[in-house]
C-alpha cells in the first residue's frame, strides 16, 4: 500500500497539520509574492502552500557537505525558520563541497558564515544559530522547537541521536549520507507509519569499519545531490504532496549514475520505535557506538599533550591520511593511517603510553577502540585533534 493510499492524497498535510498550525499562517508580502512567483504558479503549492512553507520550522544538524545545499534550497524556497547546529569553523579543505562557505570565511565560525550566506539568499527567513555540538544532553531541547529535522552529520553517534530524538518527539528525520562516489537518502518517521534509522541499522559498525569522508574522500558534487534530495523531501512533507521517502531508501551511484530504491520495514522489536521500546530517552551514543566518552581517563588535552611530547615512554601516533600528514603534522609523531592500523599494530609497543591523534578526535577514538580490542591499555585520545593543537598550541600548523 503506497503513501497516498495509506493517508489520502494529502496524507502528510494532515499529519503535519497539528505541527504546522494554520493559525500560524501569515499573509505574503508583495516582495515575497514576487520572489516565490514560480511556486505560486504550481497548483500543488499556490498561496496556501507558500504560507505553509513560511510557517514551517526546519532544523539542519550540520552546515557541511549535506547541510550546505539543503539549507540554501530551504531558504530559497521560503521556509520561514531554519535552525542550524554546528560548532565547527570553516577550514580550507571544506570548500571543495561545503558551498555555504567561501574563501574569505576560512577560520570563521561555520554558523556565522552560513547566517550571512542564507541572509543574502533570502532576507525573509529567520535563521536560528545553535553553536554547539548536537549531543544527548541538548538534542531534545534543540529539536523540540522545529517541525522537521534534517541530519547532515557524518558520524554514527549523532545519526543515532538524531534518530532517537526525532522518534521521541514525533518529528520526521531526513537522513542522508555520502562517501566517495555514493550517497543515500531516506525519511525516518515512525509516527507516520514508517521505520526509524535503528530499524535499518540496529547496531552501529565497529569503530573504524566504515571510513569517513576525511579517510575515504568524497567527490565534491555528491553532497550537493544528496543534500538537495533531503531539502526536497522536507518541502514535500511541509506541503503534503507527492510520496515522501518514508519506508524507502534511495541509493545513488554517481560513477554509474544509477539510482536504486530499497524498501525499509519497521522492526516490531526496535528498541526505540517498536511495540515495546526499551530506549525512551537519549543514551550515551559514544559508548553505544564503541567510542570512548569525552573527558574520560582515555582522553588527553592538547596542552597536556604538549607537556608529554618528548617524555620517555610516550608515543604520539597520527592516524590521519597521507595528504593530511604531508600538509602538516606534529614533530616527533609517528604516522599510521587508520586504515592501516590493524596491519601495523606490531610496530607499536604495548608497554608505552600511546597518544592517538587525528583531525578532530573522531578517527583517533576509533583507533583507540581498535587498539583496546588488541589488548593495548595505555592509550590516550587527543581531544579536538590537530585542529585543537593548531588553535591552542601552534597556529602556524597547516591543517586540511
Amino acid at each position: 500500500m503506497g503513501w497516498n493510499e495509506s493517508y489520502g492524497n494529502h496524507g502528510t498535510y494532515c499529519k503535519l497539520a497539528s505541527v504546522i498550525d494554520p493559525e500560524c499562517f501569515s499573509e505574503l508580502s508583495h516582495p515575497e509574492m514576487a520572489r516565490y512567483a514560480r511556486h505560486l504558479s504550481l497548483p500543488e503549492v499556490g498561496t496556501e502552500g507558500q504560507q505553509r512553507l513560511k510557517a514551517a520550522r526546519v532544523l539542519c544538524i550540520g552546515t557541511g557537505g549535506l547541510g550546505s545545499p539543503a539549507a540554501l534550497y530551504l531558504a530559497a524556497a521560503g521556509v520561514g525558520r531554519i535552525g542550524l547546529v554546528d560548532a565547527d569553523r570553516v577550514d580550507l579543505s571544506n570548500l571543495q563541497r561545503q558551498i555555504l562557505h567561501g574563501t574569505s570565511d576560512v577560520g570563521r565560525s561555520k554558523l556565522a558564515s552560513a547566517r550571512d550566506r542564507l541572509a543574502e539568499v533570502n532576507p525573509h527567513v529567520q535563521i536560528d544559530l545553535h553553536e554547539v555540538a548536537f549531543r544527548a544532553e541538548n538534542g531534545m531541547e534543540i529539536a523540540r522547537d522545529y517541525d522537521i529535522v534534517l541530519d547532515g552529520t557524518d558520524n554514527f553517534p549523532t545519526r543515532y541521536l538524531s534518530n532517537d530524538v526525532c522518534a521521541f518527539l514525533k518529528k520526521p528525520n531526513l537522513y542522508g549520507s555520502i562517501l566517495r562516489f555514493e550517497g543515500q537518502c531516506s525519511v525516518f518517521a515512525p509516527h507516520l507509519g514508517g521505520p526509524c534509522y535503528r530499524c535499518m541499522l540496529p547496531e552501529p559498525p565497529a569503530p573504524g569499519a566504515v571510513p569517513g569522508c576525511a579517510e575515504g574522500g568524497v567527490i565534491g558534487v555528491l553532497p550537493g545531490v544528496i543534500g538537495t534530495m533531503q531539502a526536497l523531501e522536507a518541502i514535500k512533507l511541509i506541503l503534503g504532496i507527492g510520496e515522501p521517502l518514508v519506508g524507502r531508501l534511495v541509493h545513488f551511484d554517481a560513477l554509474r549514475f544509477k539510482f536504486r530504491e530499497f524498501k525499509l520495514r519497521k522492526d516490531p522489536n526496535c528498541p526505540v520505535c517498536g511495540e515495546h521500546p526499551s530506549i525512551t530517552t537519549p543514551i550515551d551514543y559514544d559508548r553505544f557506538c564503541g567510542l570512548p566518552p569525552a573527558q574520560s581517563k582515555t582522553t588527553l588535552s592538547v596542552t597536556a599533550l604538549q607537556r608529554k611530547l618528548g617524555q620517555p615512554g610516550f608515543l604520539l601516533v597520527d592516524v590521519r591520511e597521507p595528504l593530511e600528514w604531508q600538509m602538516g603534522h606534529i614533530a616527533g609523531s609517528v604516522h599510521i593511517p587508520l586504515g592501516e592500523l590493524k596491519a601495523r599494530m606490531g610496530e607499536l609497543d604495548p608497554a608505552r603510553e600511546i597518544g592517538l591523534l587525528c583531525k578532530s578526535g573522531v578517527r583517533s577514538a576509533r583507533a583507540l577502540g581498535l587498539l583496546q580490542e588488541a589488548g593495548f591499555q595505555k592509550l590516550r585520545n587527543i581531544e579536538g585533534g590537530i585542529i585543537a593543537w593548531a588553535r591552542e598550541v601552534d597556529p602556524s600548523l597547516t591543517v586540511v
